[in-house]
C-alpha cells in the first residue's frame, strides 16, 4: 500500500482497507464536505494525502464512541470546541448505555433460567409460597414433560419477571379459587348454571398466570384432575369429590360453548 505522503495520495480503495470504513461512507463523507480529498486525478478520482488521513482518522475514533456526524464536524472545525467535554459528556451516555446493556444481559440470564427450570425460587422459597404439599421437583418434572410446547415457552416468560411476591399473590388468588369450588359444591350449585360458569371463567383467568387457556384446553385439564391421582388427591382433599365435579362444570360450560368435551384436543 503506498504511503498516504506519496504525492499521488491514496485511492478510496485503499483508504477503506487501512481505516476500516466502507467507500460508500467515504463517499458520503465528501459529499456532506465532513472530509473531502484534497487531491484528484485528471480523470477526476479522489485522492487523500497524509492530512486527510488523519482527519479521517479521528472521524472514525469520534463515530466508534458514538458521536454524530454534525458534532463531529463541529469539534474538528471550530477551534474554540471543548474536546474534552464533549468526550466526557459522551462518556457519560457510554455509561448509560453499559448500564442498560447489563440489565439486558441480567433479563436475558433469567429468562434463560425460566426456560431451563420453570420456576425461579429457591426450595424454600416454593414451600414456604406454595405449602407442605409442593414438591419442588414438580417444575423439573414439567420442564421435562412439556419444555418443547408453545404453553412452556408462555409460562417461561411470565416467570421470568416473577419474583417470591408475585408468585405469592398467585398462590393466594389459586388458593382463593379453590376455597370458592369447595364453597360452590357445598351450596349444591350445578354444572352448567350460571354460577358454575362463573367458576369455569374464574378459573381461566386464574390460570392465565401461568399461560393462556383456551376452552378445549381447559377440558383437557379438568380430565387431568379428575384422572391424575396428584391432582384428584389436590381436588379432593378440599371436598370429596370435588375433582369429578370440577371437571363436570368444565364440560357444561364447554358444551354451552359448541365443544364436545369427549373430543376436545389440547389447542
Amino acid at each position: 500500500m503506498p504511503d498516504a505522503t506519496d504525492a499521488d495520495g491514496l485511492t478510496v480503495g485503499q483508504v477503506s482497507a487501512r481505516l476500516g470504513v466502507t467507500v460508500r461512507a467515504l463517499h458520503h463523507w465528501d459529499e456532506i464536505s465532513l472530509a473531502r480529498p484534497s487531491l484528484r486525478t485528471a480523470a477526476g478520482y479522489r485522492r487523500y494525502t497524509a492530512g486527510d488521513l488523519e482527519r479521517l482518522h479521528r472521524i472514525v475514533v469520534y463515530r466508534e464512541i458514538g458521536l454524530g456526524l454534525d458534532r463531529i464536524r463541529a469539534i474538528l472545525d471550530d477551534s474554540a470546541a471543548d474536546v474534552p467535554g464533549a468526550l466526557r459528556a459522551q462518556r457519560a451516555q457510554v455509561a448509560e448505555r453499559i448500564d442498560r446493556l447489563q440489565q439486558l444481559s441480567a433479563g436475558l440470564d433469567r429468562m434463560i433460567d425460566a426456560h431451563e427450570r420453570g420456576l425461579l425460587l429457591t426450595v424454600e422459597q416454593q414451600a414456604a409460597i406454595f405449602g407442605p404439599e409442593w414438591n419442588p421437583d414438580w417444575p423439573a418434572q414439567a420442564r421435562q414433560r412439556y419444555g418443547n410446547t408453545t404453553q412452556w415457552r408462555q409460562y417461561a416468560e411470565r416467570s421470568a419477571s416473577r419474583g417470591p411476591q408475585e408468585w405469592q399473590a398467585i398462590a393466594d388468588t389459586v388458593a382463593g379459587f379453590d376455597r370458592a369450588l369447595g364453597d360452590a359444591m357445598d351450596a349444591g350449585v350445578t354444572p352448567g348454571s350460571p354460577e358454575a360458569n362463573q367458576l369455569v371463567e374464574w378459573h381461566r383467568d386464574v390460570f392465565a398466570s401461568y399461560f393462556p387457556l383456551t376452552r378445549q384446553m381447559q377440558v383437557c385439564l379438568g380430565r387431568m384432575f379428575e384422572a391424575d391421582p396428584a391432582w384428584a388427591a389436590h381436588y379432593d382433599g378440599i371436598r370429596a369429590g370435588l375433582a369429578t365435579w370440577f371437571r363436570r362444570i368444565i364440560d357444561a360450560s364447554a358444551r354451552a360453548h359448541g365443544i364436545d368435551p369427549d373430543t376436545a384436543t389440547w389447542q
